[in-house]
């Protein structure tokens, strides 16, 4: 019975783990709909036409200090390289990489629980028959609707994290087509942070749940030190963007609307002067 108790537990488990796969699995299903890919496409060619803005800005740059004897041909020629890589892949890495984390968390997950395996049930009953030793973990009842009750709040937390992240996914893709006026010129310390969030959020895609896994698989052995581990899958964005992971898009919108305004700024002086 204890076999069967916990093969029952790890099912549990094993169905929470792959509840929150499928729902990273449809934020990157988000982007399989019309609607959204027409939203994708709109940046894509706001991008691009920033990206030829910011390029024909960067050779009349290049000319100008050319003329002062500071221009560096080859540098302008490899960040020309370097804003045509990023302007062709911005709206197509971010959720490749993303299926791959909500992919590789999947697999760990049935890895870890042997979600669906009836066959490990059938070995664990047949290894306590052979061996006549069944144990049971007694509890403090009050200690047990404690864990409980802390467990659903760890549970929801990461729950209504992974609810959003398919949006906010969008909204990076939308604010990195901003910065492909600044990367062909030279200027991608925006866009460096812009692809640190992508990653952040990835990574926090993959730890948050597969934290919330290992951390109900514990919690019947060591019921405290599983709980602690659940409740750390709702650090991980905070500590992620300690190391520069940061997975808000606040700073990043204020970045991108400076550099929009520079391209229009910029835009505006070159106009003027072919004017004159």
């Amino acid at each position: 019975m204890d076999e069967i108790i916990a093969w029952c537990y790890g099912q549990v488990v094993g169905f929470f783990g792959n509840f929150f796969s499928s729902m990273g699995s449809m934020g990157s299903d988000l982007f399989a709909i019309d609607a959204i890919q027409g939203i994708v496409l709109f940046f894509q060619y706001l991008g691009w036409a920033l990206y030829g803005v910011g390029l024909i800005v960067a050779c009349f740059e290049v000319g100008i200090e050319h003329q002062s004897g500071r221009g560096n041909f080859r540098d302008a020629g490899l960040n020309a390289v370097k804003g045509f890589m990023a302007v062709s892949l911005f709206t197509i890495a971010p959720v490749e990489l993303y299926k791959l984390a909500v992919n590789l968390q999947s697999s760990l997950t049935v890895g870890l629980t042997n979600f669906g395996n009836w066959d490990a049930l059938a070995q664990n009953v047949m290894d306590a028959i052979g061996t006549f030793e069944i144990t049971f973990n007694h509890y403090n009842p009050v200690t047990m609707l404690f864990v409980v009750i802390l467990m659903a709040y760890a549970v929801i937390k990461v729950f209504f994290g992974n609810l959003k992240r398919g949006g906010i996914l969008l909204i990076q893709i939308a604010v990195g087509s901003l910065y492909m006026f600044s990367v062909p010129r030279g200027y991608i310390d925006g866009f460096l942070q812009w692809m640190k969030q992508v990653i952040g959020l990835c990574l926090t895609t993959f730890l948050q749940a597969t934290f919330l896994t290992i951390g109900l698989l514990i919690v019947p052995q060591h019921p405290i030190l599983g709980l602690g581990l659940m409740l750390s899958a709702g650090e991980v964005p905070r500590i992620a963007g300690a190391f520069g992971l940061e997975t808000s898009t606040k700073a990043n919108i204020m970045s991108a609307v400076y550099t929009a305004q520079a391209a229009v700024n910029t835009t505006k002086m070159i106009a003027t002067a072919v004017t004159k």
